[in-house]
């Protein structure tokens, strides 16, 4: 039991210290990410030095049941796929150009609209991709403008990890947690959509309040810098459709007997070899698709098999027991706060897979899921450790030069993230 609890501390502490001092490493001209290095070493060691046996890890990752790591990976991954091919046909570059350019000269106005343009975009893509998208043209756009970039940067942030609660497919930790309970798509929306709008209206309030008095001074910028004709309109539409079509697919799945992994991946193949024909016909490069494929973050596959490894092994010697027996007080408040606070300990992906094994062995009820989606979104807000969109953000942000610490990270989005958790965890509450 002591070498799997040391494998298993050990590992979330060099997740957390290469997050926070070398999250990456440049190999010519690739950034290559540590973080799933040291989870796979920590898989690896795992399995070399506790009762854990590679058949063990076999049966866990190809079992039948709900909590399947490959199934929810090409979940994931399929509609991240069809969020990256819609970015790459410069769908979201178009709406963030049209959201400046409707501003105006209202810094106020401006952060109105971006807060909700990245809010809706967020529910039906992915947080990680419209973070990816929107922060450099937010970072452009403030240094042509001469304005400072934190109010919008911390909007942004908030709006696409309080938002990615409302649709199981906004988040990762969302695909995994609920499909290891073995909640589909609607069951999932009906309970989350009133936490999710009470979380996205107190984070509205609370960052207007941080940054009221920033807003009130005019936007000094030419009406040419947010002129962003979309790449390819065609391909745009395209990706429109199948986005379309794959959301109402996961709304129908629990009624036809069609798993939402495999719903995914068919609409993602589906747009590929569709675009691939398009390119054909119109007689050009599919550049479009390549660059999709290439952005595809495919480090998530070993990142979240290892970190399923190491839960295994907790699993293994009984610790998940141990821990889900600390929570009998009340299941919605101590799942909820702990998830949050888990999510800066250990990142929020490996505390999903924690934690789902936790309410299984626990036997905890739904408010113990629901609560744990909740913690596992807004916990990427306190701190660049929280999740991968953290880790991301502020990859962005040094390589613009711009000053945002991790300091200002943790003071603006830790007072967003505790009064929009109260919120959430309140609404919950009634609503179940």
């Amino acid at each position: 039991m002591i070498a799997t609890i040391v494998i298993a501390v050990l590992t979330c502490v060099g997740l957390v210290v290469c997050v926070l001092v070398k999250p990456e490493v440049g190999i010519k001209k690739f950034n290559l990410p540590i973080y799933p290095i040291v989870a796979l070493a920590g898989a690896v060691a795992a399995v070399a030095f506790t009762p854990l046996t590679l058949t063990d890890c076999i049966d866990g990752i190809l079992g039948a049941g709900a909590v399947n790591p490959l199934k929810i990976l090409t979940l994931f991954i399929s509609v991240t796929a069809i969020s990256i091919f819609l970015d790459e046909g410069g769908f979201f570059e178009f709406l963030a150009a049209k959201v400046l350019k409707k501003a105006g000269k209202s810094k106020l106005k401006l952060f109105i609209l971006l807060y909700i343009t990245v809010s809706v975009l967020t529910v039906f893509t992915s947080n990680d991709v419209i973070i990816l998208t929107f922060t450099p043209i937010i970072l452009y756009f403030c240094k042509s403008a001469n304005i400072k970039p934190a109010p919008y940067l911390v909007a942004e942030f908030a709006a696409a990890n309080t938002w990615s609660m409302a649709l199981i497919i906004g988040n990762p930790t969302n695909v995994y947690i609920a499909t290891a309970a073995g909640v589909d798509f609607l069951s999932y929306l009906t309970v989350m959509i009133l936490p999710t709008l009470c979380a996205g209206v107190v984070s509205f309030f609370v960052l207007f309040l941080l940054f009221r008095k920033q807003l009130k001074e005019p936007v000094l910028v030419s009406d040419d810098s947010t002129d962003k004709p979309m790449k390819d309109k065609p391909l745009c539409i395209l990706g429109l459709v199948v986005l379309i079509i794959c959301t109402i697919g996961l709304a129908v799945s629990g009624y036809i007997g069609l798993e939402m992994w495999l719903e995914c991946a068919i609409c993602a193949g589906v747009l590929i070899i569709s675009a691939l024909l398009l390119s054909l016909v119109r007689h050009k490069k599919p550049v479009v698709v390549g660059h999709a494929l290439g952005r595809i973050p495919y480090q998530l596959i070993p990142f979240v098999i290892s970190m399923f490894i190491i839960v295994l092994s907790l699993d293994k010697m009984n610790i998940t027991d141990i821990i889900a027996s600390a929570f009998t007080y009340n299941e919605l408040i101590e799942y909820g706060a702990g998830s949050y606070l888990a999510s800066n300990l250990v990142n929020n992906i490996p505390m999903s897979v924690l934690f789902s094994s936790v309410i299984t062995a626990g036997n905890a009820g739904l408010s113990a899921v629901y609560a744990t989606v909740i913690g596992s979104n807004l916990g990427a807000l306190l701190s660049p450790v929280g999740a991968l969109a953290g880790i991301m953000f502020s990859a962005l942000t040094r390589k613009a030069g711009v000053k945002f610490s991790n300091i200002t990270f943790i003071m603006y989005g830790g007072c967003v993230s505790v009064f929009s958790l109260a919120a959430s965890l309140g609404c919950l509450a009634l609503v179940l």
